[in-house]
Order: C-alpha cells, then sequence, then structure tokens
C-alpha cells in the first residue's frame, strides 16, 4: 500500500545572499539574492510525521523581469511565499508528493496568484512564471519530507506502491505512438545515474574574459575572475555564454572570445543564451550562419541554444524551425509545464531545460512528457546555492541530460556555500571539469541536513 501524507505544519526562512561578481538577466542584473528555505512537515496515515526541506533563490531579475522597482517586486514574491505557506499547511490534499504537488499547482496556485494580484498595490500583476519560483521552495520540502517520511531516497519512491496513479493522470500524449498509462515517472528516469556529471560554466554578460576587461572593481577574494583563470582551476570543459539578444555585433564578437579562448584551453562545448530578448528568428539563425561560415571549428562546439525568445509562448507563438534545424533548441522559461513543452514541440523547440525551481513536480512530470516525444533534456541552473544545489544536481543526474549540468553558484557567490561544502566538498567545488554527488546520501534528497553547520535566521513564518 502506498503511504499517504499530508503537510501540517513547517516553517519560512529568507537567506540574504551578496554576490561576488554582477550577473546579467535579460536587461538587469543581479547583485544580490535572497533564498527562500522552507521546512514542511507531513503526518502519515498511522500518524508518523517527517520534516522535509527546500529551498529557492528569489532571482526577481528572472522570474519577473519588469520595469517595476527591483524592491517593490522582491517584496511581493517574499509575500507571495508567506501567502503559500499558510495554504499548504492547511492542504488537505493527502498522498505521495508527487500527486499532493500535482493537486496544488492545478488546483490552488493559479487562483492564489489571481488573489494575490488582486490584492497587491503594485501596477503590473506578478507573473506566473515568479509564482513557480516561490511555490518551488514548498514544493522540493514536500518531496523530501515523503522520502524521510518513509525512509528512501525520494527517486525511490516514483513508482508502485508509492504511487496510486500512473502518469496517464496526469499528461496527454501528442504522439499517438505514446502511451502513458501503465507508465509512472521511474520509467523516464535513469535507474542507475551518474554519480560525477559534467559541470556548465556561465559566462555572464558582465564577466571580464582577458585582462583588458578587468575595471578595478573585481573582488580580490581569492577566486579566478578571468574566463582561463576559471577554466585552468576548475578543469572546465563546458561553458555557457550569456549573450545580449539585441545587438548582433556584440554578440556574435562575445561568442567568438569566450570560443577562441574555450579552444586554446580545449574545452569541448558551448551553448549560446540570448536572455529570452530575441524576437526574431532571423537574428539567431543569422549568427549561426556566420559563425559556421567564418569558425566551422567553433560553430561545431556550439551543442545548443538556450531560450532566444520572450518568456510568453502564447503572446510570441514563433516557428524557430530554421532555428533548430541548424541546432538544438531548448525552451526554459516558457516551458511552465508539460502543456507548454507540447506548444513548443508545435512549434519546432527541439528540446526542454529544467529547473528545479519551477517545482519538482512539474519538473518529474515535464521530463517523463519530453522523453516520450523523443526530445532531450538539459538542466539548468537558477545560480542555486546551499541546499538548492542538492535537488537541482539530482535532478539532472536522474533525468539524464543531453552534457552534464549547469553549476554556477560557486562563480557568484562561493562564500555561502561553505557550510554545505564541508559535507558535500565534491559538489560545491567543480573538479576535472564535473560536480560529483557521492556524498549525497540517506532519505530524502539526501542532504544530511543535521551535519551542515549553517545557523538560520529567525523564521519569517512559523507554523506547528
Amino acid at each position: 500500500m502506498s503511504e499517504k501524507v499530508k503537510p501540517v505544519g513547517g516553517a519560512v526562512y529568507f537567506l540574504p545572499i551578496q554576490m561576488r561578481m554582477p550577473l546579467k538577466f535579460g536587461r538587469e542584473t543581479v547583485t544580490d539574492v535572497v533564498c527562500c528555505r522552507v521546512r514542511l512537515r507531513v503526518v502519515g496515515k498511522e500518524g508518523n510525521t517527517a520534516d522535509g526541506w527546500g529551498e529557492t533563490p528569489l532571482i526577481v531579475q528572472w522570474g519577473w523581469p519588469s520595469g517595476l522597482p527591483y524592491a517593490e517586486r522582491l517584496t511581493a514574491m517574499k509575500d507571495f511565499c508567506l501567502r503559500l505557506a499558510r495554504v499548504w499547511t492547511t492542504f488537505e490534499e493527502t498522498g505521495h508528493a508527487l500527486e499532493i504537488g500535482y493537486a496544488f499547482l492545478t488546483q490552488v496556485l493559479p487562483s492564489l496568484l489571481r488573489e494575490g494580484n488582486r490584492e497587491g498595490a503594485r501596477t503590473e500583476p506578478m507573473p506566473y512564471l515568479a509564482a513557480l519560483i516561490c511555490n518551488s521552495a514548498f514544493d522540493i520540502a514536500l518531496h523530501d519530507a515523503y522520502g524521510n517520511l518513509v525512509g528512501l531516497p525520494v527517486y525511490e519512491t516514483y513508482r508502485p506502491p508509492f504511487l496510486r496513479y500512473d502518469l496517464s493522470a496526469y499528461l496527454e500524449p501528442e504522439d499517438e505512438r505514446v502511451d502513458f498509462r501503465g507508465k509512472y515517472p521511474a520509467a523516464f528516469l535513469i535507474a542507475d545515474p551518474p554519480r560525477k556529471l559534467l559541470a556548465w560554466h556561465l559566462v555572464g554578460a558582465k564577466d571580464p574574459l582577458t585582462e583588458a576587461d578587468l575595471t578595478g572593481d573585481e573582488p580580490n577574494d581569492g577566486y579566478p575572475v578571468l574566463l582561463a583563470d576559471w577554466i585552468t582551476r576548475d578543469g572546465l570543459k563546458c561553458l555557457k555564454v550569456k549573450l545580449t539578444g539585441t545587438d548582433f555585433e556584440w554578440d556574435y564578437e562575445r561568442l567568438l572570445r569566450v570560443g577562441q579562448i574555450a579552444e586554446a584551453h580545449r574545452v569541448w562545448w558551448l551553448a549560446a543564451d540570448f536572455n529570452c530578448t530575441v524576437t526574431d528568428p532571423e537574428y539567431v539563425v543569422a549568427i549561426l550562419d556566420k559563425l559556421m561560415r567564418e569558425h566551422p571549428r567553433m560553430w561545431q562546439m556550439l551543442l545548443y541554444i538556450e531560450q532566444p525568445f520572450p518568456y510568453d509562448l502564447e503572446a510570441y507563438p514563433l516557428d524557430v524551425r530554421p532555428i533548430a534545424a541548424r541546432k538544438p533548441l531548448f525552451l526554459d522559461e516558457s516551458a511552465h509545464d508539460w502543456k507548454f513543452v507540447r506548444r513548443g514541440r508545435q512549434l519546432g523547440w527541439t528540446g526542454v531545460a529544467l529547473k528545479t525551481c519551477k517545482t519538482q513536480t512539474g519538473a518529474l512530470l515535464m521530463q517523463a512528457w519530453a522523453k516520450a516525444h523523443g526530445m532531450p533534456l538539459m538542466v539548468q541552473d537558477l545560480t542555486n546555492p546551499m541546499l538548492a544545489m542538492i535537488p537541482h544536481v539530482l535532478l539532472a543526474a536522474h533525468a539524464g541530460t543531453l552534457m552534464g549540468v549547469e553549476v554556477n553558484a560557486m562563480q557568484f557567490y562561493p562564500q555561502a556555500l561553505k557550510p554545505e561544502a564541508k559535507v558535500h566538498p565534491a559538489l560545491y567545488q567543480r573538479r576535472e571539469g564535473c560536480v560529483d554527488w557521492n556524498s549525497v546520501r540517506g532519505s530524502g534528497f539526501g542532504y544530511r541536513l543535521t551535519e551542515i553547520p549553517r545557523i538560520l535566521p529567525e523564521p519569517a513564518w512559523v507554523a506547528e
């Protein structure tokens, strides 16, 4: 028989972190982050209880690009986290974490967002992606709590007898050859996942590449600043390049400069991220074709393109087949759930970039739908620090990606990782181009939380 649990209490913490280097997201720049850490308590059918933990950085600039002041958007997202806490801990749904998480996503989150937007004294409503980010910390904590209650790593519970319903209860196939009846998430996960994954390093649009780019404002904290030094220190093999999507000459030159450093240091792969600012597919096509003509070796190193276009797939239903014919093209910000993945596939998108910040539940369902329809996967970072790093890397290992996992928290706030790194040193430090999660073990997400010497602030909200 499956173990049915119900959320009954928990706590919310806000942990501010200062970034050592600025990171550009679209038209905005991130210099500091607030992480939402959630403890969620569940009770089982026999009255036994267990706590679970989840964490997500509230990167406002990514989830809510806007002209509204940053502080106003951050406050709204923090307030929404507290609203979520009150609803999660009184939610009456019971079952597996996936079943409860899906019910919350479909039955509660949209109406809760509408209510919050009606009550908020803002000139602009919070977008659904920002709400997903806030909700993800609770959803991740729920999955961790379920694993802790049954005493198993959470990835061992995505099958019967723990799950009551197969994937046909959640997903609809588009291809007549696909049938989700009798299949559970475990059918699309790697049974024996690799413990070491190639690590993608993010080359931010503001990152200095060579000494000529230095301004004198860079930190002198013992960590690398220049790209070549990062490659040498961490043995990097994969670089993701942030571009503007609005300045053709700058983007092309930036790609060339990074590519030349990559070639000189025997990096294997590049990826291009246009930051969701492109509105015409021809912009990307022109860069790819120019690169192929002038630098064919570098063009071969380019493994995939990350979402160049605005977030709203319905408002921008662009035919992207000209790009996908040249390089794999991955949905990211637009992939709110598997239905958006389906719509993207109809428009010619090649694959999906999963993120735990859109909930563990949603990521599992998206990866199953995408894999069933032959779409490759990546798992992309939201610069996940501290606890947020562990579910992120576990998703990449179990889902199976085109190539490794993006991990860049060690670039932007390495000091913040030190407590977790004492327990998981090879996960919070890239070595020989890889991260290694062999130290992750035990039930739930295997955080080994009691061993991590982190002192939390007073909770912003608590209910037992």
